[in-house]
């Protein structure tokens, strides 16, 4: 299990940890229509995904906006940013932020995909900050738990397996 820690304090991650090479695990959460989301809606597509503890902070809304820029013209390709925001509150930072393409999607409920992907910070009840990776067959290409919960992603090594996806 990857040593989180965020604030420099220690932080007990929740569920499995998925690893390269693993089938990723299936999810369901929330769009931010109510509307449930599963990996199967992005079926066909090389996913980026991209789990922040909140988007209405510096890092989070940074991240986000980083991975849909650099990430945008990838062909077949989606990014979906998940944290455990309430759905209301990711069409609001969208619509203040102008980021109109962006895919948000909501955790809050069923902790889903932070326990199918051994992210949720158990002391918090928010993700812990992620990247994955998936190519067309969901298979993980790529996977980072950052160490310290407000320090960014290696942005530069997720978007190179994102885009080096057939």
């Amino acid at each position: 299990m990857a040593q989180v820690t965020f604030k420099n304090e220690p932080i007990t991650l929740v569920g499995k940890e998925v690893e390269v090479g693993s089938t990723a695990p299936d999810f369901t959460v929330l769009a931010n229509d109510l509307s449930e989301r599963t990996l199967k809606d992005y079926e066909g597509k090389k996913k980026l995904i991209s789990a922040v503890p909140s988007l209405d902070t510096g890092v989070c809304s940074q991240q986000t906006r980083k991975f849909n820029e650099e990430a945008a013209d990838v062909q077949d390709g989606v990014v979906l940013t998940i944290s455990n925001d309430l759905p209301f509150a990711q069409k609001k930072w969208c619509a203040a932020e102008g980021l109109e393409n962006v895919i948000t999607l909501s955790d809050h409920r069923d902790l889903s995909f932070g326990e199918n992907y051994g992210v949720v910070m158990k002391e918090l009840r928010l993700l812990a900050r992620s990247v994955f990776v998936l190519d067309k067959d969901n298979k993980v290409v790529y996977s980072e738990i950052v160490s310290e919960g407000t320090n960014h992603p290696d942005y530069d090594k997720a978007l190179e397996a994102f885009k080096n996806l057939n």
